[in-house]
Parts: structure tokens; sequence; C-alpha cells
């Protein structure tokens, strides 16, 4: 696995801005290589919809078949081509068709952070109290201008970018579970 993916192609963002999809990538990423018939248990979904959608996620290069894990010919394993998908929304603001598929990329994105956030809240009184204590939940408004934004948002992925690959080397580890760390930064009007 490589560590990110860029994307800037209309067709490949529309092709993330799919709920299930980022989900199919977001499983693979956070637990590897799975079958079609773990997905589909994993995710709740048809497994005829997860091949559908894993082929339309291999046709643009988010993922990949892993035949090596596969123990007979009618075996398909997949596997996430990278770590993180990376993307430039101003770089994504050149044409019409650009701008549209950015959109249609990040609304699905921002939903599924919603509807993972409230999962977890729903899910919160059967946790441990070590891990609800260990949750965060926030936000703050400051005063910047658009470089010191900038600088911010690279001093953010940073600290992210460290923990998750510190994380990342103890995933087979007893006491550790996957951690979703979500931030966003914007200029308020």
């Amino acid at each position: 696995m490589t560590d990110a993916i860029r994307v800037n192609d209309p067709s490949a963002l529309r092709a993330l801005a799919h709920p299930l999809r980022l989900k199919i990538i977001g499983e693979l990423r956070t637990h590897g290589a799975m079958t079609v018939g773990a997905l589909a248990d994993a995710l709740a979904a048809a497994p005829g919809s997860i091949s559908y959608h894993l082929t339309t996620l291999a046709t643009h290069g988010f993922v990949a078949q892993a035949p090596e894990l596969a123990r007979d010919g009618r075996e398909r394993w997949w596997r996430a081509t990278a770590d993180v998908t990376q993307y430039d929304p101003a770089e994504l603001q050149t044409d019409e068709d650009h701008r549209e598929a950015s959109w249609a990329f990040r609304r699905t994105i921002v939903q599924s952070y919603e509807a993972e956030l409230l999962d977890q809240l729903d899910r919160e009184a059967s946790d441990a109290a070590e891990w609800i204590e260990a949750a965060t939940l926030g936000d703050t408004v400051s005063w910047l201008t658009a470089a010191e934004a900038s600088e911010f948002r690279g001093e953010v992925e940073e600290l992210a970018a460290r923990w998750s690959r510190r994380g990342f080397e103890r995933r087979d580890e007893a006491d550790v579970r996957p951690v979703r760390f979500i931030y966003a930064t914007f200029g308020r009007r």
C-alpha cells in the first residue's frame, strides 16, 4: 500500500461521492484486505452491491484485488491501494465539471462524518468508561488570515499523520482499536 492517492479527476471524484464506496475504502484501510462476503457482512450490504462498487473503485485505482490471499479460484480478496486520499479543493475550481464533482465528493464525506459521529453517540452507553473519557468533540473559533489558517491546517495534518503512523504500527495489539480523528478548518463569514 502507498501512503496516499491524489485525486483531481472529476470522474474519480464522482466515483468517491457514494456513501457505500467511502465505507468500503474505509473498511479496507482500517481492517486490511477483505473478501466481498466479509465486506458485505461488515457493512450490512448485499454482496452484489459490494462487488459492483469494488469494480468502480478499482477502475479509478482506489482498490485492487489481492489474489495471493485467495484459498481457491472463487474467493476474491480486495485491498485499498493507499492509506489516504488527497485532493486540493482550490485545484478543483478550474471549471464547472471539477467544481461539481468536488462538491459532491466533499458533501458525501461530511455526511459520512455526521453519520459516524451519531452512530458513536448511539453506542456510547455500551462502551467502556475509559473510551468514553478518551473521546472528544468540540470546536473553537479563531481570527486568522488565510495564510495562518493554511499554517494551522498543515500543523493539524502533521499531528494526524504522526498519530496515524504510530497507531498503524500497533494495530494488532489487544488493547488498541481504531480511533477516528475528524477535523475541519474553514473561513466563516
